[in-house]
């Protein structure tokens, strides 16, 4: 094996640790229960698999947690590369945080029985979340597309409506209707009317 090389073994135990991550999010979108046997049908992995990478429930529910925050902060770059800005808002708001948002459900009441300080883990998620938001929001400003004066913590509450999402419904069109009516508020007088 050369230098820098990852090995099989360690890549495969990455992937599995992803696909575990995957399923319990899918499984909290239903749910604030976690079966590891469920989630281990899902993510094709043996049970065993899912325990050696979180011993207990908590332990998993902080991991998917933590995991669907990294990705809300870690995608905006990417959308902004890719995207104009307004589309990235969109994108962000429509693809991403509607699912953390349903995810969030399950996870809430998950959390109440995790031994983690109360408050501690949503003060750092509303924060990274700020801070996402807030990078969309200037790139956005900066194009013209929306007032330069725009609180993003205001954003993101607007956003909150989110969180009542069914995911048996048409969950993305109601995303898309509610980022459209946020969106008719963020433009102001002289702002570019382009989509």
């Amino acid at each position: 094996m050369t230098t820098g090389s990852v090995s099989p073994r360690r890549a495969d135990t990455r992937r599995n640790h992803e696909r575990i991550l995957i399923a319990a999010a899918d499984s909290l979108v239903r749910s604030d229960e976690l079966s590891f046997n469920a989630i281990a049908k899902q993510a094709e992995v043996g049970v065993g698999t899912v325990y050696r990478h979180f011993p207990t429930p908590e332990a998993l529910i902080l991991a998917v947690y933590r995991r669907e925050v990294a990705h809300l902060v870690d995608v905006v770059p990417a959308l902004l590369e890719q995207y104009t800005p307004e589309q990235a808002f969109r994108t962000w708001t429509t693809d991403h945080l509607a699912h953390y948002m349903m995810t969030k459900r399950g996870l809430a009441n998950a959390l109440r029985t995790t031994a983690v300080s109360p408050g501690e883990l949503p003060a750092k998620a509303f924060e990274a979340m700020v801070g996402a938001i807030s990078s969309l929001l200037q790139a956005n400003a900066d194009a013209g597309t929306v007032r330069p004066d725009l609180d993003p913590e205001t954003v993101l509450r607007g956003l909150g409506g989110l969180f009542y999402l069914d995911p048996a419904s048409d969950w993305r069109g109601q995303a898309a209707a509610l980022a459209d009516l946020l969106w008719q508020g963020m433009r102001g007088p002289g702002t570019c009317h382009c989509s």
